[in-house]
């Protein structure tokens, strides 16, 4: 019978099948996955599975078989440096919930989910949470990262959710939706999905005074049912984000204001650093591509030609 994962520990998996009934359920001897995919976890949260029940009487099954994903969003693996860990399968949108302040999300890891996102063919939608905290400078921040954002098409909500601000139009955007739910350890994750499952009591944990970092509170990658209709899944604090599986001349694909315009650059591996009649670096000098923007291309490309994925 068909399932669904709702939470993997590694060796162990929470499954709902199709009558809303749930297992603990376990991969019999070797699992065979997509042979392009080197990733450390066979398995990941959101997959369809068929499984097995063991007998009649216990809530246990095996796992039989992985159906197709139609996408996933992958990690660098903690343990295996240049193999992949996916944290999530078959969604329809990511939200990323970032922070300007207590502790600060930067623009370049911002950017890094982006293209993460662009890649596997994820919608992605970008929280800024803890306005009410937000000095003049953050604010001023705000609005710039706001209009940059929507610019390029992608959806952005300034919201509080510890005073529950702005959160109405974002409740309805997950609706019958599966939505991955990440960022930062510490922008407020967890007290969202309290908010929206207050039954689930997920554990929170304030910023650490000394370092100005989120402290992990989620340790494995969970979804939830949500009471409206749709899912949610909330993932582990990402502290770095490595950009994996990519080559050089493919990032600028990932940058929807790049990719409208690689047309127009002379050479067609152009990587948009000194080569001549390059339609990128002329858009970013004219102002028709953020300056901020262009420097994360860079820092990601670096990454790249040093062999950091």
């Amino acid at each position: 019978m068909k399932a669904l994962v709702y939470r993997s520990t590694g060796s162990w998996y929470t499954v709902k099948d199709e009558k809303g009934q749930f297992y603990n359920a376990r991969i019999k001897g070797v699992f065979k996955i997509d042979d392009d995919i080197t990733s450390t976890n066979p398995i990941a949260v959101g997959d369809e599975v068929t499984i097995e029940p063991e007998n009649v009487t216990e809530d246990t099954a095996i796992i039989t078989d992985i159906l197709p994903r139609k996408n996933y969003i992958n990690r660098q693996s903690p343990r295996v440096k240049h193999q992949q860990h996916i944290i999530a399968a078959n969604l329809d949108q990511s939200l990323l919930i970032a922070t300007l302040k207590d502790p600060r999300t930067s623009q370049g890891f911002i950017d890094r989910f982006l293209v993460v996102c662009e890649m596997y063919h994820v919608p992605a939608v970008i929280v800024f949470n803890k306005i009410d905290i937000y000095r003049d400078k953050e604010q001023e921040k705000l609005k710039e990262l706001q209009e940059m954002y929507a610019a390029l098409g992608y959806k952005v909500f300034p919201v509080s959710v510890e005073h529950k601000s702005g959160l109405d139009t974002l409740e309805a955007l997950l609706k019958d939706r599966t939505t991955l739910v990440s960022g930062h350890s510490g922008v407020g994750k967890s007290t969202f999905i309290n908010y929206l499952l207050p039954d689930q009591q997920i554990k929170t944990q304030t910023v650490s005074k000394w370092s100005g970092k989120g402290l992990h509170t989620t340790t494995f990658a969970t979804m939830y049912d949500l009471p409206e209709g749709g899912r949610i899944i909330d993932t582990p604090g990402i502290r770095e984000l490595a950009v994996t599986g990519l080559e050089r001349e493919e990032l600028s694909h990932y940058f929807p204001e790049m990719r409208e315009r690689l047309h127009d650059c002379r050479y067609n591996n152009c990587i948009h650093i000194n080569e001549p009649d390059c339609a990128i670096k002329e858009a970013v000098n004219n102002g028709h591509i953020h300056p901020d923007r262009y420097v994360s291309y860079l820092t990601i490309l670096e990454s790249i030609n040093t062999k950091n994925y």
